[in-house]
């Protein structure tokens, strides 16, 4: 590791331009911020590419980039979200995380203690889910161009031989299940960004569902067709998007949708429905029916599956719609969005 005869002032220090020039404020940058926040040999040795071995035949990977605003809400902050979030990418095809690189784009002027921040909360979030940030890049535009600071992450994960899982896999009669109730991290965001004097107590569901996804696949293993995280769009954009790759329609029931009362009264005093709000630790999984006991059972057995609940099924439909039996009785289709509901969530 290269040492530096003086490191940065990180309580007091901002970012400037020279920290994405290429040149020794780069190189400190990441040795004093990023270095100790991720703390892993493959990043120390500091080179442009990590060089890992793979466990497993098969690998799932995928990438987000997140430009949530504000950067620090209830429940969490972008850091935490950029790496949970893409492990529970992975997560739903059945990976267990192995490695993450992290991209940054900061404005000029971004304070180094918030950035520290940042930095801490992905690399405890990687270290709680057993992976590594092992490379990444940080580029530095100028003031007013990037909010702070944006994030990418990219992740690989290892993916048991036996497990399948895909969003055309969903049969009519499969069973709809949820892990948990709605809209608390999209909510905890709005509230945040707002500074609105209600909600109190509403936190972000942020968190890393691969453990969860693990004793789901040890329960009902072949069972279970496909699974999701309703982020962006919500619950809503979920099931339109499989039931277009499947195609087949959904039949679910309001009454059976787990949503807080907190979270409720926020969305019927702002004019949102739940099911169009983004969520962070939440999953829809579609399942045989015949599995579906045991599976809800072991959900519930989990912290992050404590209210999960079937609130529907799949069924024949050659115009693919979601459709949702109301609480007062009545029958409604539950549409995509045409339009952002909710900017800058994740």
């Amino acid at each position: 590791m290269i040492v530096f005869d003086r490191k940065l002032d990180v309580a007091r220090g901002r970012i400037d331009l020279s920290h994405g020039a290429g040149g020794r404020a780069t190189t400190r940058l990441a040795h004093d911020i990023f270095y100790p926040a991720f703390a892993n040999d493959l990043l120390a040795a500091g080179n442009d590419q990590a060089v890992f071995a793979s466990p497993a035949a098969r690998l799932a990977m995928s990438t987000d980039s997140y430009v949530v605003s504000p950067l620090f809400f209830p429940g969490g902050d972008i850091g935490a979200l950029a790496v949970n979030g893409t492990i529970n990418d992975l997560a739903m095809g059945g990976a267990q995380p192995l490695y993450l690189s992290a991209s940054f784009i900061i404005e000029e002027g971004f304070p180094f203690a918030d950035l520290r921040l940042i930095a801490e909360s992905m690399g405890a979030a990687a270290r709680a889910a057993g992976a590594m940030i092992v490379t990444g890049d940080t580029k530095v535009v100028e003031r007013g161009k990037a909010d702070g600071v944006f994030i990418t992450t990219t992740g690989v994960g290892a993916v048991a031989p036996e497990v399948e899982l895909s969003g055309e896999r969903a049969r009519p009669g499969d069973c709809v299940i949820l892990s948990g109730g709605l809209g608390e991290h999209g909510v905890a965001v709005m509230i945040a960004r707002q500074n609105l004097g209600f909600g109190a107590g509403i936190a972000s569901d942020c968190a890393a569902l691969h453990e969860l996804t693990a004793s789901m696949i040890a329960v009902a293993g072949p069972s279970i067709r496909l699974m999701r995280d309703p982020t962006r769009g919500g619950l809503a954009a979920t099931l339109n998007e499989i039931a277009q790759q499947s195609q087949v329609g959904f039949k679910i029931s309001e009454a059976e949708i787990p949503v807080k009362p907190a979270v409720a009264a926020v969305c019927e005093l702002l004019g949102l429905d739940p099911l169009n709000v983004a969520n962070e630790g939440k999953l829809v999984a579609i399942v045989d029916p015949v599995a579906a006991p045991a599976l809800i059972e072991a959900m519930r057995a989990h912290p992050l599956g404590q209210d999960a609940a079937a609130i529907g099924t799949v069924i024949e439909d050659r115009h693919r719609y979601v459709q949702m039996e109301t609480k007062f009785g009545g029958r409604r289709i539950v549409d995509w969005l045409s339009g952002e509901q909710l900017p800058r969530i994740c």
